[in-house]
């Protein structure tokens, strides 16, 4: 969409924000708007570096003014004929001077999109309920701030322990000295005393610096690890399905590897005092009775640092899986842990083993692995972009293990495979300036599944535990599974169409699912879903359950809209009550797209609104294609060259406007393909196209009631879309071929004879039907005999393969005229 057509388009908060921009002389609004095309189709940024290119736009721009001009005075709007030739003396000043015109202009367009872009960043954490870092910096700066302060204070400890040392040095040489001269009179023996007195405090003072820091140092590990770590778990967890979270862990391995190194820096002060206390010390020395407990606290404090410093950056992933989390025995994947103190000392020294279910209980039933592949690696910075300490496992896989005593029996929890939940397990040791600890962590509870086909039921799993479950230790979840509030389900799913198509789903289209599957509701905070209706009840009336259903939509928009999910185009998620008030309100022509609620591996369709002689609106649909038809040809294809037969065998396109009132070649011209024979190869020897035709007494009504194959209060009868449809579907009746029939002989017969061939419809002496297409292998050739040449299995529209494509029109007869067939 264009940058000045998503301007008039925001909110008025932000529409304002536009008004004040262009409230001053420098660029006309008026300007901006009516040559906006134009503008934002030229490099300002370049013109503003190159005169000669700056020149040549300065030109075109007065060129359209008075293009625009001449158009006003022939509207005889003479108020902004009136204004643009105002604004044409206006630009001539820049004659001399054009780069700084340009300079200009790309000025406001950078704020625009700035503009724009605030916007969308607000609407995206509104529409999800998430909350971005840019959005909340408060907790970040206050933290940055304490560390500050916490850092400081430690550089001022190392002065003071240098002062305490020389003050030290200081009385030891004059009470050496004073042993040594034996007319030591009482004024030495009190300034001694007065010296060893200000040593004394001083050591106190230290002391007690020292517990002050570590008071500090608790309440920093509260904020680092009982908050900003937890929620960068959290955060990581949910991105695991698709959540647009930052999960970053540049800022926690800063914060981290300060708050280790200061508390690094108390336990050398302490050690420090220790050997200041074996060169002295008196009676009520404090060091002796307050550095051990204070030496153990430290530790503590460090020890904890460092074992929640040992994370798992990146989670179990299968390369060409579904998505993280889900893995397959004999199927390499890869997973990588950190270490957030940041130490170069320790590069390549510590060893990272890794193995399963580790601390897993004895469960009957409950699978075991074996993991496989280069099970121990060190961490080292050579393996990340930013010299962090890493140890990155790229090939590891799982088999079974084979239990003795009868196999794997019957699970005392009677879960299914895909309920089981396993965890990557790491280990290493930390051995650092006198300090050993002992470091583990765990991935996120992973589904190990030994079928591709259990991948659906896996990922379903997977989308549920990290939805619900915060206690990432819990692989019995399963056992006892939570049901989920609908603003929780709403919100995962449109994580879901986030990540395949980079829109997550508006209130519109939440709302649609929520009637679907709970009733008309004032409110829906309260209602619920259990993980049974999710992923094993089938949906009334069909044989497939909400999940399989929602992953099929999921896997048609990746694949196939993609781009139309991500600009808007798709409407998705509508009633077909609902679908045909929003239709017979607009102009004839108009259209939209929704997905398919009887197909069980996904479908789109699109219905229309058109006018009968009374005025009296009607809406039709199209029966939804599926991956199959999508395959083979796009859907923006398929809605431009789309045709119905009107009742005098006229074929007309029906679709003239997407909802709510794009025209059909503005909303979709730039997906639009123009493939020659040459690149593509389904039309190497044919330089037509195919078009979608049909029956005009095919076309049905859409349904005035509200429908819904979720909801047993609203719900149509499966074969409801099917009656309702305008076209044939499935691989045996595609769309593609719905009316088009081939005389196998007839066809063989003008092969053979060197004639041109064109297919026709199936209506007996209607007139030809322009640009349709049979689809012929890649593999064809001039030279190659069609009836009988074995290397072409796939030539399916000759001889028996025919049957399978082409539907069964009975005893009609078939009408045929020619088109060149080409090489």
């Amino acid at each position: 969409m264009a940058q000045w057509q998503k301007v008039q388009q925001l909110d008025l908060v932000y529409q304002q924000r536009f008004y004040d921009l262009y409230s001053g002389d420098e660029f006309p609004m008026d300007v901006r708007h009516y040559l906006a095309h134009w503008i934002e189709g030229q490099d300002w940024n370049r013109a503003f570096r190159d005169s000669s290119h700056a020149v040549l736009l300065f030109q075109v721009l007065l060129e359209n003014l008075d293009n625009q001009y001449s158009r006003f005075a022939q509207d005889r709007d003479f108020l902004l004929q009136s204004s643009f030739r105002r604004y044409k003396q206006y630009f001539q000043k820049f004659q001399e001077v054009p780069h700084d015109l340009a300079a200009i202009i790309n000025w406001f367009l950078t704020k625009e999109k700035d503009i724009l872009n605030e916007a969308e960043l607000v609407q995206k954490a509104q529409t999800l309920n998430v909350h971005p870092a840019v959005l909340e910096p408060e907790s970040q700066s206050e933290m940055e701030k304490k560390l500050r302060e916490f850092k400081k204070k430690t550089e001022v400890m190392e002065h003071n322990i240098r002062c305490l040392e020389e003050q030290q040095d200081e009385f030891d040489f004059k009470f050496k000295t004073s042993q040594m001269d034996s007319g030591t009179t009482e004024e030495d023996q009190l300034v001694l005393q007065k010296m060893l007195n200000t040593l004394d405090r001083a050591r106190k003072n230290f002391l007690s610096d020292i517990l002050n820091m570590l008071n500090t140092a608790d309440q920093l590990c509260l904020v680092l690890i009982d908050k900003e770590l937890v929620d960068w778990k959290r955060r990581q967890q949910i991105s695991c399905i698709g959540a647009p979270d930052n999960t970053s862990l540049e800022q926690l391995e800063k914060w981290f590897t300060q708050t280790i190194e200061c508390m690094f820096s108390l336990l050398k002060f302490l050690e420090k005092l220790d050997e200041l206390h074996g060169k002295l010390t008196y009676v009520n020395d404090p060091i002796p009775k307050q550095k051990t407990p204070l030496k153990e606290q430290t530790e503590a404090v460090l020890t904890h640092l460092l074992k929640n410093a040992f994370v798992v950056e990146s989670q179990p992933t299968m390369p060409q899986g579904r998505g993280p989390l889900v893995l397959r025995t004999n199927v390499q994947f890869s997973v990588k842990a950190r270490f957030l103190y940041k130490v170069p000392e320790l590069n390549h020294v510590m060893k990272v083993k890794v193995s399963i279910d580790k601390d897993v209980g004895k469960v009957k039933g409950y699978r075991r692995f074996n993991v496989l592949g280069t099970s121990s690696k060190s961490l080292n910075m050579a393996e990340s972009l930013n010299g962090s300490m890493v140890a990155d496992f790229r090939h590891l896989t799982l088999k079974d293990q084979k239990i003795s005593g009868g196999g794997k029996g019957i699970s005392d929890l009677s879960l299914s495979v895909t309920e089981e939940l396993h965890k990557i397990h790491f280990e290493t040791q930390f051995e650092y300036q006198g300090l050993s600890v002992s470091l583990e962590t765990s991935s996120l509870p992973v589904v190990v599944i030994s079928n591709s086909s259990q991948q659906q039921s896996a990922y379903a799993s997977v989308l549920w535990f990290n939805t619900l479950c915060s206690d990432l230790n819990k692989v019995t979840f399963f056992e006892s599974c939570p049901v989920a509030t609908w603003p929780q389900f709403g919100e995962m799913l449109s994580w879901q169409f986030l990540s395949c198509g980079k829109r997550g789903l508006n209130s519109d289209q939440l709302e649609t699912l929520a009637i679907k599957l709970f009733g008309k509701q004032q409110s829906y905070d309260n209602c619920t879903i259990s993980w049974s209706r999710f992923s094993k009840e089938s949906i009334p009336d069909t044989n497939f359950t909400l999940w399989v259903w929602l992953d099929g939509v999921l896997n048609l928009v990746k694949n196939y809209l993609s781009d139309l999910w991500s600009d808007g185009s798709i409407m998705g998620f509508v009633s077909k009550g609902k679908e045909k008030v929003l239709l017979k309100k607009k102009q004839h022509g108009t259209f939209l797209l929704r997905f398919s609620e009887s197909i069980r591996d996904g479908g789109i369709t699109f219905s229309w609104v058109q006018y009968s002689n009374d005025g009296t609106p009607n809406v039709r649909a199209v029966q939804p294609f599926t991956s199959t038809d999508l395959r083979q040809i796009a859907l923006p294809d398929i809605i431009r060259n789309f045709q119905i037969m009107e009742a005098e065998n006229v074929p007309i396109n029906p679709l003239c406007y997407l909802y709510p009132d794009s025209p059909k070649d503005e909303a979709f011209g730039k997906y639009y393909s123009e493939k020659t024979g040459d690149e593509n190869p389904y039309l190497k020897y044919l330089k037509t196209k195919l078009v979608f035709v049909s029956k005009e007494n095919g076309c049905t009504s859409s349904r005035e009631e509200p429908v819904s194959d979720l909801c047993t209060q609203h719900r149509d009868s499966p074969v409801s879309e099917v009656d309702d449809s305008v076209m044939l579907q499935g691989p045996e009746n595609s769309p593609m071929f719905s009316d088009l029939t081939i005389d196998t002989e007839l066809l063989n017969i003008m092969l053979e004879g060197g004639t041109d061939i064109q297919i026709f419809s199936d209506i007996q002496d209607a007139p030809p039907v322009s640009d349709v297409e049979i689809l012929f292998p890649e593999a064809l050739s001039p030279d190659t005999d069609l009836l009988s040449d074995s290397n072409i299995p796939n030539f399916t529209f000759l001889q028996e393969d025919l049957k399978g494509f082409i539907p069964d029109y009975g005893s009609q007869k078939f009408n045929y005229h020619s088109i060149p067939l080409t090489p």
